[in-house]
């Protein structure tokens, strides 16, 4: 955690106690009070527990020499474009723009 989620996190418990505490004395005006407090603590909970997006970088190194071969349709023989590769609960599919067919993307045993 750093210092300042820290700092932050401390500062709306301390907004948040106010605002019960004035909420507890039941004048008008310290309820108006209490609101606002209130909906700064809350606010400033919200900023510091905000997800930050996360990117995702995959790199693919390939070992010894590789032989580029075009890709194709197992039911249609048609040549498919890479480009178009999408990973589906983690595996990679790609679907013919000819016949429609969705299929794996698997490697084959180097052996």
């Amino acid at each position: 955690m750093s210092i300042r989620s820290a700092l932050g996190y401390l500062a709306s418990s301390i907004l948040l106690i106010l605002a019960v505490v004035f909420a507890l004395v039941h004048a008008p005006i310290r309820l108006v009070t209490s609101a606002f407090l209130f909906i700064a603590g809350f606010t400033l909970l919200y900023y510091l527990r905000r997800r930050k997006p996360i990117t995702i970088v995959q790199r693919v190194e390939v070992p010894g020499n590789l032989k580029v071969q075009t890709l194709k349709c197992p039911n249609c023989s048609a040549p498919i474009n890479l480009s178009d590769v999408k990973v589906v609960k983690g595996i990679p599919t790609l679907k013919c723009p000819y016949c429609g067919y969705v299929f794996e993307v698997t490697e084959e045993p180097k052996w």
